[in-house]
């Protein structure tokens, strides 16, 4: 089976500089249409659409160019600046949001593609012993490109000040979880039902013939649909064993097909429809965005930067994306052919798991921080009744054990105090 790769979806910085730079050179090739007729008098612009004579082009072009040139190596330095910081400040598995930012991309593409385009336009700009062409629409079309750009310079800039915060950084995760659940949620209504009786399930994988993974990485995304679809042609069960997150190691067991027979013909659909990929992605990974607000928190609570209102920050965004995923259908399922029959089954991620890992990290590296054991406290205390029943037995879990390190702990007697009492409200009947 032939190794695939699979970049990191829309991770780049060059995708839209590069559409805007192509447009730019259309562009120039637009504005040059009417300054050619205008040299060759088949038409003739107005007297007032004028930038002086060739020395002035010339000279304006020059200062226009020197300026851009300067900004644009300028804002690539900032946005490496600013990756630097994300990847020590926050975790390099963050980086990809700042790649990904559209406001970063096109600042870099619109200075970028004025650049080109002055450059173009320098170049046709001359004078010899016979003729002088000066395109009179190309420079005012720079002028208005330099001011455009210099414009979004400024909206940039507000949007690196306001990223780059911490608690609208952690927001923006959350932000993130949102979409993905409506999706889960529309899709699971289509073709997703109950899973069948655990031993029906253990037989059927017991009996089935292994598909093999053809190389290590992430499980970044499942097609759901097509192997469906793909599984109800062959008339089989493919079992996914892993859920999107879970790390495959080249030829380790990807899915089981059953009937065994029907292995061959679904080897290359499983292949195909399950994506595996060097990083974890959001899109179906539900486990990733709890562990990026995390590992937010675990930084700031460490000695070195002990900044605990980041710390508390992330307790009440981790609190509001857990709040979030129990909105959600379940993300492990089955999935169901149009004749109602099972075609499609993937481990389940259950949101009891979700609540340990959002809780557990953070409560160890806050273990002597009781601004932070109070928060997770409290914000259990506000989730706990609107989580199902086994989500609801992990939270109050977790509360005692805050409780249990506390008491444990050398924290002083004012602060066990509060502790207690946050405690204890949790514990209080409804």
């Amino acid at each position: 089976m032939q190794r695939r790769l699979h970049p990191h979806a829309a991770v780049n910085l060059w995708r839209i500089p590069l559409l805007l730079t192509l447009g730019a050179v259309t562009l120039f090739g637009v504005t040059m249409t009417p300054d050619t007729l205008d040299a060759f008098h088949v038409i003739h612009l107005p007297v007032w659409l004028t930038m002086g004579s060739i020395d002035d082009a010339r000279a304006i072009l020059s200062a226009m160019l020197s300026c851009v040139s300067t900004v644009l190596a300028l804002i690539f330095s900032v946005a490496l600046l600013v990756l630097s910081m994300v990847a020590t400040l926050f975790g390099p598995r963050l980086l990809y949001r700042f790649l990904q930012d559209w406001v970063t991309q096109v600042t870099l593409g619109l200075f970028l593609a004025t650049f080109v385009y002055l450059c173009l336009v320098f170049l046709v700009t001359h004078q010899d012993a016979h003729t002088t062409f000066i395109p009179q629409v190309s420079l005012i079309t720079s002028w208005v490109l330099v001011v455009v750009s210099f414009g979004f310079l400024v909206i940039y800039s507000h949007r690196i000040a306001t990223t780059i915060q911490n608690p609208d950084l952690v927001a923006r995760i959350v932000d993130d979880l949102a979409p993905t659940v409506g999706h889960a949620r529309k899709k699971t209504a289509e073709r997703a039902g109950e899973p069948p009786d655990t031993s029906v399930v253990a037989r059927q994988i017991e009996e089935a013939a292994p598909a093999l993974c053809d190389q290590s990485g992430y499980v970044q995304e499942i097609h759901h649909e097509a192997l469906v679809e793909a599984a109800a042609r062959a008339d089989a069960v493919v079992h996914v064993p892993f859920r999107p997150g879970q790390f495959v190691f080249v030829g380790e067991t990807l899915a089981h097909v059953w009937p065994k027979n029907r292995a061959k013909d679904l080897e290359a659909a499983i292949a195909k429809h399950v994506k595996i990929g060097r990083h974890r992605l959001l899109r179906q990974d539900r486990e990733f965005g709890i562990a990026q607000i995390v590992e937010i928190g675990i930084r700031a609570l460490s000695p070195a930067v002990n900044d605990s209102f980041t710390g508390v920050a992330c307790v009440d965004w981790a609190g509001d994306a857990l709040l979030v995923l129990a909105d959600s259908p379940p993300s492990g399922t089955c999935w169901h052919d149009a004749a109602g029959k099972i075609r499609l089954h993937v481990r389940a991620l259950k949101l009891e798991r979700l609540v340990k890992m959002a809780f557990d990290q953070l409560r160890q590296a806050g273990v002597d921080n009781p601004a932070v054991l109070v928060r997770m406290l409290d914000t259990i205390r506000r989730i706990a009744p609107r989580m199902p029943e086994a989500a609801r037995r992990a939270l109050l879990d977790q509360a005692d054990a805050i409780r249990e390190v506390t008491a444990a702990g050398k924290l002083a007697k004012l602060d066990r105090d509060d502790v207690e009492a946050a405690w204890a409200r949790v514990r209080q009947p409804v």
